[in-house]
């Protein structure tokens, strides 16, 4: 009973850590998110090692495409689906976190940012929390990370950009982080900056990663005028 007690408080299933799990992890690092989404699919059962960010993930792929609609009742329709198969498992505090932050991007989707705004600082709370006790947030994406991939999507880049300094300083400096560093000097005019960003990016990605849209949208960045001078010599 005991060992049942710790592994709900850590958000993960007493069947332990599963190949699917790790493997969701490695394609969400390259940004193949539906690619996460198919592994966890491979294994999905009463799990919470992969119910919770399986419907984590479907979640906010589904916001993010409704996004695109203008966020109709029909376009969020998979997104509460989602939140309702989190909200069943509420005694998951990792379940609980993704349930907030697919709220906060249903918002989004919307353009509702104020209500966008409370979601997330609520996610982030409670993720910090988390942290702070040593035990795991929102799983394969931290609410941190969300926190700037939304600010980012409604156009609000300083939120944006705190969000995502956050981000660094709480859950390091992951290859989101960077590219929404990235993005989000860009559209603050802060060229040098943007500059430096993707060229992290692109050093840093895996050898056997593949080609994604991110990645290609780097490597363009960086062909600018911009990026391409060289620093002033110092001396």
């Amino acid at each position: 009973m005991m060992a049942l007690l710790v592994a709900l408080a850590l958000g993960q299933s007493p069947c332990g850590e599963s190949r699917a799990l790790t493997a969701a992890h490695e394609r969400a690092a390259v940004f193949d998110v539906q690619g996460a989404i198919t592994a966890l699919a491979a294994d999905l059962s009463s799990c919470t090692g992969t119910f919770v960010p399986y419907w984590y993930l479907r979640g906010l792929v589904a916001a993010r495409e409704a996004y695109r609609y203008g966020g109709s009742p029909e376009s969020l329709e998979p997104v509460k689906v989602a939140i309702a198969r989190l909200a069943a498992r509420n005694e998951i505090p990792a379940a609980e976190i993704a349930r907030v932050l697919l709220s906060a991007a249903s918002s989004a989707a919307q353009s509702e940012r104020d209500e966008m705004g409370l979601f997330l600082e609520h996610a982030v709370s409670l993720e910090r929390q988390q942290r702070s006790a040593g035990l795991p947030g929102a799983p394969i994406v931290s609410a941190y990370e969300i926190a700037g991939d939304l600010w980012l999507q409604v156009h609000r880049f300083e939120d944006a950009r705190r969000a995502y300094l956050d981000a660094a300083a709480q859950v390091g400096t992951t290859r989101r982080v960077t590219l929404g560093l990235a993005r989000t000097a860009f559209r603050l005019a802060d060229l040098p900056t943007a500059c430096e960003q993707y060229r992290g990016f692109v050093s840093s990605w895996p050898q056997h990663g593949g080609e994604p849209q991110e990645l290609i949208e780097a490597r363009a960045f960086l062909q600018r005028p911009e990026c391409r001078a060289k620093a002033p010599s110092r001396r």
